[in-house]
């Protein structure tokens, strides 16, 4: 050994071990083989990673219990460790490591619970309530006035696929920051067709969320941002965060209606008016579909080819 020269010791890496409450959409993603994740964006409240993998959700939100309980997020029972945007993480194999910190869960959240049935009277009411409330708020969406948000509204209102298509195109990944407004839009609307087109029993509204749902999920990943095409993704499905399905339980009539949407358009600049921009086309859509010959529909044709999933049981911020 050369004078003045010691062993060189290697010290093992430790993490801090925690618990969390994740979303059952994540258990997937969490149970499979371990995948190498990036760390996309770090905030006090909340750290998201995208999982270098095909599966959906590829961005996994964990955050603290005073963040937006995202339907692709793990709800921490510790302090959020210190890292930067780039940083290394890992996710599956049960668990999930960044920074210091491995976290598990412990329990799970469904982030798409079924409303259960609904008059088509009691939303038709809940129409001008909803179209007040946003009309008087203070908080804006980010696309008002824009000419492809009234194609939509209109295309929605007529079931008219071809022109639901056409708006949805051009909204997607419209508008700055990690959520544009465009995404934000659809993905209210979506999550309001599925969930109160399923619990009013107006097929057509579902028939006319599994289209669109399709159209603005395809290459999603190719023309938005990686957290807006998870958050489509979830939308999809009828996945959506607590201010969200608040609101849907408002205009259900299970609780009351003006405190939830005051929570719901309090997020972000614009994400929460424009989620609730989105909400308030898929609920005149729905009042005006279950007006129409019932509101029924075959769901041939659907890109489900027919099948009720998880989203037809009654059930995604800048």
């Amino acid at each position: 050994m050369t004078v003045g020269t010691r062993p060189r010791t290697h010290r093992a890496h430790t993490r801090a071990q925690a618990t969390g409450a994740a979303s059952a959409i994540l258990r997937p993603v969490l149970e499979s083989p371990r995948r190498p994740a990036r760390v996309l964006a770090a905030f006090p409240a909340g750290v998201y990673l995208e999982v270098r993998a095909e599966l959906e959700p590829h961005v996994v939100a964990v955050v603290t219990g005073e963040a937006t309980r995202l339907p692709n997020a793990v709800v921490l029972n510790a302090p959020l460790p210190r890292v930067t945007v780039g940083d290394e993480a890992s996710v599956g194999d049960g668990s999930i490591e960044v920074g210091h910190l491995s976290l598990r869960a412990h329990r799970w959240w469904d982030p798409a619970p079924p409303l259960g049935p609904v008059d088509p009277v009691r939303l038709a009411h809940a129409l001008p309530q909803l179209t007040e409330l946003c009309d008087r708020s203070a908080r804006r969406p980010g696309l008002e006035g824009n000419g492809a948000v009234a194609l939509l509204a209109e295309a929605c209102a007529e079931a008219s696929l071809l022109n639901g298509i056409m708006a949805s195109e051009q909204l997607v990944g419209l508008g700055p920051g990690l959520t544009p407004s465009g995404d934000d839009v659809l993905a209210g609307l979506l999550v309001a067709l599925r969930h109160l087109g399923a619990a009013a029993g107006v097929d057509r509204a579902v028939w006319l969320a599994d289209w669109l749902a399709a159209a603005v999920t395809f290459d999603a990943r190719g023309r938005t941002t990686p957290i807006s095409a998870t958050l489509l993704h979830c939308a999809a499905r009828g996945e959506a965060s607590g201010e969200v399905l608040a609101v849907l339980r408002g205009l259900a009539g299970r609780q009351a209606l003006e405190p939830a949407l005051h929570r719901l358009l309090g997020l972000g600049h614009t994400s929460g008016a424009d989620l609730a921009c989105g909400m308030r086309i898929g609920l005149a859509a729905v009042a005006g579909l279950a007006g129409q010959n019932g509101g029924g529909s075959s769901r041939a044709g659907s890109p489900r080819g027919g099948r009720r999933d998880k989203g037809d049981r009654g059930g995604g911020g800048r």
